[in-house]
């Protein structure tokens, strides 16, 4: 499919312009299935979750509703979005999305998984946050994501970066009233997953030891 304006770029990703409506979303690193990922997606969004519409869908490249307005990480940026907001809302999209029945499972335990769920994979549209990137996406226990959620955060939190004071506010909001939530073998899992990280760097590895502290520390 040929490309139009470059408009963004992510660790493995690229994505263009087609036109108003449109923009295709092409691997660079040959990891991800966007067949696979464009089934979950018009899977949750068949049941009233915020994702972006697909139009098509290639091993390499997916074809997605073009949305408008920043993502949560650009919006604290801009001071328009609180830390505290922000947590409350991921909590929200956690469990909205859990409410969701399995694509492939039968297993009522069983449900969605977007184990990717942070601030950069959330858009702030007019018609409210629209979740993106579901390159990760799996079914399991509930427990599983929201710990990838507390793990990506608290890497940045303990991690030395401006934006780390904020990381750490907003996971503290993220898991304030939903500690029953993150699960012993989610924790262990999750910190397994993201050591495994291929598109992370040796830095960020070795801050799992310290994420995983104060998860700890906050869940207690």
């Amino acid at each position: 499919m040929r490309t139009g304006r470059l408009l963004g770029s992510g660790r493995s990703a690229d994505v263009y312009e087609i036109d108003e409506a449109w923009v295709l979303r092409r691997d660079r690193e040959g990891w991800g299935d966007a067949t696979a990922e464009a089934a979950v997606m018009q899977h949750v969004r068949s049941h009233g979750y915020p994702v972006p519409a697909v139009r098509a869908a290639t091993r390499g490249d997916l074809v997605m509703e073009r949305l408008s307005g920043p993502t949560m990480l650009e919006a604290f940026g801009q001071g328009l979005l609180s830390a505290q907001e922000a947590g409350l809302a991921l909590a929200r999209l956690l469990r909205k999305l859990h409410a969701v029945p399995a694509r492939l499972s039968a297993d009522p335990a069983v449900r969605v998984l977007h184990l990717d769920l942070h601030p950069d994979n959330v858009m702030l549209t007019p018609d409210g946050p629209k979740v993106i990137d579901w390159a990760n996406a799996e079914e399991g226990p509930p427990g599983l994501d929201w710990a990838m959620s507390a793990v990506i955060l608290a890497q940045v939190a303990v991690g030395g970066e401006p934006v780390g004071d904020v990381a750490a506010e907003t996971l503290d909001a993220l898991l304030d009233g939903n500690e029953d939530q993150v699960t012993e073998e989610g924790l262990v899992e999750a910190g397994r997953r993201r050591a495994a990280n291929p598109t992370m760097s040796a830095h960020e590895g070795q801050l799992l030891g310290e994420a995983d502290g104060l998860i700890r520390a906050l869940l207690h």
